[in-house]
């Protein structure tokens, strides 16, 4: 992104046309990225409560008396009956930079000894998936996609979620190459496609499970690949005899024939690209969902191809050094407890010993945790001492002690990976700090000195942590360096400009090999070869939990919000309108409810009020809610996460959100 600045202030933000990947095009939301930085009700100064919590009422103090407070009061606690674990780091990727999101930070909560928080709110599961099949997440060039024939989209909405991937995918078809969307809901980018697969939420791994069947026994694999680079193959061929396409249609809610012709597409028409995303894997078989799809490359041969193979995240390829960033020795030998961020609400109500301060940055945990009342109720106790830092004042900044004022993009230094391109990119500040605002970086540098943390890693420059993050023996980050990325804005990893990762094996795993059968999973107590994991609540899965709930709710990104981040930007409300639940018209009329209608969605755990939307994007049998908005701008001060789940996946420890059973009234 280029800035043009005058006397001080950004005026203008347009792409960068020299970035190859995204070709000079900023996507809906950041290209209004001015709004956010300039906005009125932005928080610009450190703020401290002085109302009921969650009312939002504050007084302005100074930096000084702030984070005096604050290390006042974590001192005492680190020194207390219950130790510095009683603290808790309550963060996540809202910045997505290396230095704003896992850098000082992290070396003063290990300095600290504070609990440790395993960020799992969004792509964990997929993630150890991966892991599990190819060793990490590494996959195909997304620059390739344009060159692929076939292209299925599965779980993903991309002209929403990721524009730059979309206009390769667009090119391919114009070229005539096939696009196929596996989705249960008719998705903006599924309605462009040529096919749309409307399954039934948390049976993509049997679908994936059905067509291993179909390509064995038609014998439509390549021999050969599966010969030289991958391991285990006899034994997946006898576990694939128990789900042939009968079974696996029957259980995605499809018909046989679509079964078949998926795999016999995917088997002959090539190269074949799938572009996999994290919407399937939010379910409670959502790591091993997405570990059995990433054997279908490697069956076919797909590897060998540039333009063929799979995507979920280029995020593996990067060879940034966390630990010179994080700084894990500061911890001492000492091992703290960790906590999962899909289950903050049974941590702030029943941890022990109790967690009584939070420090919330670059997260809103309060709009997008799951299970809403009861991290509601951590946020509200008394004796939870909370310090958010923040841009402006979220759902969360509601409930805090101390509110620090927070930089944005344009203001701070920090270095990017990527999960969806292979280019390093810098993040350089092109204006002053608005107001007294400071990055997360340099609120920990102040508070570390304040709390006596007098290591020379402390006093550290944010440029100093980008340098370091790109320090690395890795053969794909050599001649990528701080200075040349900070002076060209972008740069592309050690790798050739046609990269097919695996077209010779070279896969990260123990083996070197594809694992069709996982020996690391068989260490963990879990079955080495893919098999179906039913998410949790489901017809199939829990019948009496479907007999009182028998629709499946879905909450994924509305197209004008960034999970929680531009939700309470005007412009993008308006657009957005107000909160909606779209329901297929049987299921309406199977209530009686009718297009605009308010209606109620519940569950036991909770429940909201939205605008009823009646058409035939969502299949029979599910409700979809585009998220998250922010409670105080809701028209009954609820959302989605009333409604979710903290069960975690099979896998990586992973949020469920999308493994969900409600019922619909007319409010």
């Amino acid at each position: 992104m280029l800035v043009s600045v005058k006397d001080g202030v950004a005026i203008r933000i347009q792409g960068d046309p020299s970035m190859p990947f995204t070709d000079g095009t900023l996507c809906t939301k950041v290209s209004h990225y001015l709004e956010r930085t300039y906005a009125e009700d932005r928080v610009l100064h450190p703020l401290r409560r002085v109302g009921a919590k969650g009312r939002g009422q504050f007084e302005r103090i100074s930096w000084d008396a702030a984070l005096d407070e604050i290390a006042s009061r974590l001192s005492t606690l680190a020194a207390s009956e219950d130790g510095p674990e009683s603290i808790l780091p309550l963060s996540y990727a809202g910045t997505m930079g290396m230095v704003q999101f896992s850098s000082m930070d992290r070396r003063f909560f290990n300095r600290l000894g504070a609990s440790v928080l395993d960020r799992t709110l969004c792509s964990s599961a997929g993630k150890a998936g991966l892991k599990a099949t190819l060793g990490g997440s590494v996959g195909m060039d997304p620059e390739r996609f344009a060159e692929a024939r076939l292209i299925i989209i599965w779980g993903s909405n991309p002209v929403v979620s990721n524009l730059h991937l979309w206009t390769r995918v667009a090119e391919a078809r114009r070229r005539g190459a096939k696009v196929i969307a596996i989705d249960p809901y008719r998705s903006l980018s599924a309605e462009k496609c040529t096919q749309h697969i409307a399954l039934l939420p948390g049976t993509d791994g049997a679908l994936a499970l059905g067509m291993m069947h179909v390509l064995v026994a038609e014998d439509r694999i390549d021999l050969d690949y599966v010969a030289r680079y991958t391991l285990g193959f006899d034994e997946l061929a006898e576990r694939l005899k128990r789900y042939p396409p009968e079974w696996a249609a029957r259980t995605c809610g499809l018909r046989t024939e679509e079964v078949v012709q998926l795999a016999r597409d995917y088997a002959s028409v090539t190269p074949a690209a799938i572009r996999l995303n994290y919407g399937m894997q939010r379910h409670a078989g959502g790591g091993i969902a997405a570990r059995t799809i990433a054997c279908l490359p490697a069956l076919t041969g797909a590897w060998r191809d540039a333009a063929g193979g799979l995507l979920l995240s280029t995020n593996d390829f990067y060879g940034f050094d966390h630990a010179a960033l994080e700084r894990p020795e500061l911890l001492g030998g000492r091992r703290p407890r960790v906590i999962n961020h899909a289950a903050v609400g049974d941590a702030l109500t029943a941890a022990k010993p109790p967690v009584r301060a939070v420090v919330v940055y670059n997260n809103n945990p309060v709009a997008v945790c799951p299970e809403a009342e009861k991290v509601l109720a951590g946020f509200r106790r008394e004796d939870l001492f909370c310090v958010v830092m923040d841009c402006f004042l979220t759902d969360t900044a509601d409930y805090a002690d101390i509110v620090l004022p927070a930089t944005t993009q344009l203001e701070h230094f920090d270095v990017h990976k990527s999960y969806g391109h292979l280019y390093v990119l810098a993040n350089n500040p092109s204006i002053a700090p608005v107001g007294e605002s400071l990055p997360n970086s340099e609120v920990f540098r102040r508070l570390a000195a304040r709390m006596g943390f007098d290591e020379p890693c402390f006093r550290d420059s944010d440029e100093d942590l980008c340098r370091a993050a790109l320090r690395s023996a890795n053969p794909r980050m050599q001649g990528v360096a701080w200075d040349a990325v900070r002076e060209s804005g972008w740069q592309r990893l050690n790798l050739p400009e046609r990269f097919a990762p695996f077209a010779e094996g070279g896969f990260p795993t123990d083996s070197g090999r594809c694992e069709f059968y996982s020996a690391s999973l068989e260490r963990e107590g879990v079955d080495p070869l893919p098999f179906f994991n039913p998410p949790a609540e489901s017809a199939a899965s829990n019948p009496d939990l479907a007999r009182r709930f028998p629709l499946a709710f879905l909450s994924p990104p509305a197209r004008n919000f960034l999970n929680s981040t531009f939700a309470n930007l005007k412009r993008f409300r308006d657009r957005e309108g107000e909160p909606r639940l779209e329901l297929h018209a049987d299921d309406a009329a199977a209530r009686g409810i009718r297009d605009g209608d308010r209606v109620r969605v519940f569950n036991d755990r909770g429940g909201y009020r939205l605008r009823a939307q009646v058409n035939d994007k969502p299949r029979p049998g599910v409700v979809v809610a585009r998220s998250v908005w922010w409670r105080k701008f809701s028209p009954d001060g609820r959302n989605a996460n009333d409604l979710t789940s903290q069960r975690v996946s099979d896998l990586g420890g992973g949020a469920t959100f999308y493994d969900c059973l409600v019922e619909v009234e007319k409010a």
